[in-house]
C-alpha cells in the first residue's frame, strides 16, 4: 500500500519527526533554488541566449500576462509571490516521475500552509495599495451589514484553496498507485501523465486564484459620487444646457 508524505517518516526522537512532507517539501525548495541559481547566473540580453534562459523568460513572460490579465496594476510588484506558487506546486506535480517521491501538496499541512500564505498576502499587498484604512472600509462594502459576510469569506476562501489543492493532489496520487497494483503495464502510465497535466492544472488555478484575490483586495475604492466636470468640458456642457432651452 502507498503511503502518503505524512506517513512516511525518516526521523524521529520524541516529539521531533522528520517525516515525508518535510523532506520532500525541503528538497523540492533546494532544487528551485539551485535550478534558478544556476540558470540566471550568466544571463545574456543578446540573440545567443542559452535553452534554459529561453524557458525561464517564457514562464515569466507567461506569469506576468496572466497577472496583468486577471486585474492586478504593475505586474512586477506581486510576480515574485505569484510565481513562487506556480513554480512550487508545478515542480511538486512534475517531481511525481521520480521514483519514491511523493508530492508535498499531497498532504493537507502543505495545502494549508500555502493557503495560509494566501490568506496573509492578500490584506498585506491591500494595505500596501491603499492604506490601512482603505483596506479596512472594504469590508463594509455595500454596507456595514456585510462586515461578518465578508469577514467570513476570506476565512472560508482560505480553507477552499487548501482543500481544492490537497483533494486533487492526493486523489491523483491514489488512483495511479491503485492502478499499478490492479494493471502494472500501460494504463499506469497513461494515468501518470494524465495526472501531470492535472497537477499543472491545479498549479495554474492555484496561482489565479490567489492573484483574482489580490486583485480584490488592491482594487481602489469606488467613489460614492461621480466625479466632476473638468474645467475643459464645463464649459461646453453649460453652452449645451443654454442652447437646449
Amino acid at each position: 500500500m502507498r503511503l502518503g508524505p505524512d506517513q512516511l517518516i525518516f526521523w524521529q526522537y520524541g516529539l521531533l519527526t522528520l517525516n515525508g512532507t518535510i523532506v520532500f517539501t525541503w528538497a523540492l525548495m533546494a532544487v528551485l533554488v539551485l535550478g534558478s541559481m544556476l540558470i540566471t547566473r550568466n544571463l545574456s540580453s543578446e540573440h545567443q541566449r542559452s535553452r534554459w534562459q529561453n524557458l525561464l523568460e517564457i514562464i515569466v513572460t507567461g506569469i506576468k500576462q496572466q497577472i496583468s490579465e486577471v486585474g492586478l496594476r504593475q505586474a512586477d510588484k506581486y510576480l515574485a509571490f505569484i510565481g513562487t506558487l506556480f513554480l512550487f506546486v508545478a515542480a511538486s506535480a512534475l517531481a511525481t516521475v521520480v521514483p519514491g517521491f511523493e508530492p508535498p501538496t499531497g498532504s493537507l499541512s502543505t495545502a494549508v500552509a500555502l493557503a495560509l500564505c494566501v490568506f496573509v498576502a492578500v490584506p498585506l499587498f491591500g494595505i500596501r495599495e491603499q492604506g490601512l484604512g482603505g483596506y479596512l472600509k472594504s469590508y463594509l462594502e455595500p454596507t456595514a451589514l456585510m462586515l461578518p459576510f465578508n469577514i467570513i469569506s476570506e476565512v472560508s476562501r482560505t480553507l477552499a484553496l487548501a482543500v481544492r489543492l490537497f483533494g486533487n493532489m492526493m486523489s491523483g496520487a491514489m488512483i495511479v498507485a491503485i492502478l499499478l497494483t490492479i494493471t502494472p503495464f500501460l494504463f499506469p502510465v497513461v494515468m501518470t501523465l494524465l495526472g501531470l497535466l492535472t497537477g499543472m492544472v491545479q498549479a495554474y488555478i492555484f496561482s489565479i486564484l490567489a492573484a483574482v484575490y489580490l486583485a480584490a483586495a488592491t482594487r481602489p475604492t469606488q467613489p460614492s459620487t461621480a466625479d466632476p466636470p473638468s474645467p475643459a468640458t464645463a464649459p461646453a456642457a453649460g453652452v449645451a444646457a443654454e442652447t437646449s432651452q
